[in-house]
């Protein structure tokens, strides 16, 4: 990977952290654009040509995770990975994180080999996703490109995270995944929240398919974890 090809953009008011992260990020070759709160993180990604978004959670003017759901409405950003830098450490509060559309959590302090190890592996995550990722499966057609959910020609609305576990499934339809394996795939290696965190989005996942039918393709194997099953009859 070419990191200097990239660019970052940090959203956090606590100046001498920016500051750090900065000169951190620079010396390793990533294009750096600063934000100290919500509307100018705004302003920036509508000029600029971002790759990813480190995030705090409490700035002066926006709660971070209800930024990043004005960050997700605007078109050519439903894909764009969001890591979230924050004091808040509790699971609770990596949940909500997760939920409100972030594809990474660290804590502060941040140890910065490992968040050089996250970011190279969001990035390499996103810039791999071509129009090549799209599944269709029976009437299901999902789009990582895009951020895209259709069945039956139908959109269908759907959170990140739930979008990230479908398409997994999806990808890897008929396999049988436990709990760890679904966390190390869809939220990343490096977070830790417990495992219980599958079972309630496996349940919002089957909400959001079950006015077309297509819960059922979501199956539990008892004692074992969840696969896609590509052979429902309705």
């Amino acid at each position: 990977m070419n990191d200097a090809m990239f660019t970052i953009l940090i959203v956090e008011d606590d100046k001498a952290i920016i500051e750090m992260l900065s000169v951190f990020l620079q010396a390793k070759q990533y294009n750096i654009l600063k934000a100290n709160t919500g509307s100018q993180a705004i302003s920036l990604l509508g000029d600029n040509d971002v790759d990813l978004v480190l995030l705090d959670w409490m700035l002066p003017d926006v709660d971070g995770t209800q930024l990043i759901g004005k960050i997700r409405k605007f078109e050519g950003f439903q894909y764009l990975p969001i890591m979230m830098l924050t004091a808040k450490s509790s699971e609770e509060d990596k949940v909500k994180g997760f939920d409100m559309g972030a594809d990474d959590y660290m804590t502060k302090p941040v140890l910065l080999k490992e968040l050089d190890a996250r970011i190279r592996s969001l990035l390499r995550r996103s810039q791999g996703l071509t129009a090549s990722d799209e599944l269709i499966i029976d009437n299901i057609v999902i789009n990582p490109v895009q951020q895209l959910l259709t069945i039956g020609g139908e959109a269908i609305t759907i959170g990140s995270t739930e979008f990230r576990l479908l398409h997994f499934l999806m990808k890897n339809k008929n396999r049988v995944f436990n709990r760890p394996q679904l966390l190390d795939e869809v939220w990343g290696r490096f977070v830790a929240i417990d495992e219980r965190t599958v079972d309630v989005h496996i349940l919002r996942l089957r909400k959001i398919l079950k006015p077309c039918e297509a819960d059922k393709c979501i199956q539990t194997v008892r004692n074992t974890g969840y696969r896609f099953s590509a052979n429902i009859t309705p």
